[in-house]
């Protein structure tokens, strides 16, 4: 995430259900990376946030260059680098009691692995949307970048970390849904 800063407070916001609202409308939930569209569509049913964008995170490398690739690497092979292309979900959290305690939750993901997932802000989603927060799995050299290019075993190790990260973060969408 090019413009990914750290943590910000949250502030009121008076205008949080009309950009709900509106970023609802304006959602297709067919055009999202198949792996996360149930994910994303949970997390809209929830009154205090809704998703603002998302990607699952992609590796490309050769005889595998297709931009939204969302095929597991290969267990083993001949690849020296890979292209990868971070997996993040951006949301904005209402200032709410509920909003809050969820806000809480998603701060302990990263505990995952901290030198892969960062939790913080991105200026350009901060400016449209107050309140706005971005999870990412991206090694931390990299925390400022879109992609990255890394040698096949931290391309799996960062994989492992990816598909952790939404596992953890489908547990956490599933028990409040039963709540």
């Amino acid at each position: 995430m090019e413009t990914f800063t750290k943590l910000r407070p949250m502030v009121v916001d008076p205008h949080y259900q009309d950009r709900r609202k509106q970023c609802l409308n304006e959602l297709n939930i067919d055009e999202l990376d198949a792996p996360i569209a149930d994910l994303i569509d949970d997390l809209c049913g929830f009154p205090f946030c809704f998703t603002i964008q998302s990607c699952f995170g992609h590796f490309l490398y050769p005889r595998q260059e297709k931009p939204n690739n969302i095929e597991p690497l290969p267990s083993k092979g001949k690849i020296q680098s890979v292209e990868y292309r971070i997996a993040y979900i951006a949301i904005c959290v209402e200032d709410t009691r509920s909003g809050k305690e969820f806000l809480r939750w998603l701060k302990q993901l990263p505990e995952i692995d901290p030198h892969f997932i960062q939790f913080g802000c991105a200026e350009w989603f901060w400016e449209r949307n107050p309140n706005s927060y971005v999870l990412q799995v991206e090694p931390a050299e990299h925390m400022l970048k879109d992609k990255c290019t890394v040698n096949f075993q931290e391309a799996l190790h960062i994989e492992k970390v990816r598909n952790k990260f939404y596992d953890r973060l489908m547990t956490l969408v599933s028990r409040i849904n039963e709540h």
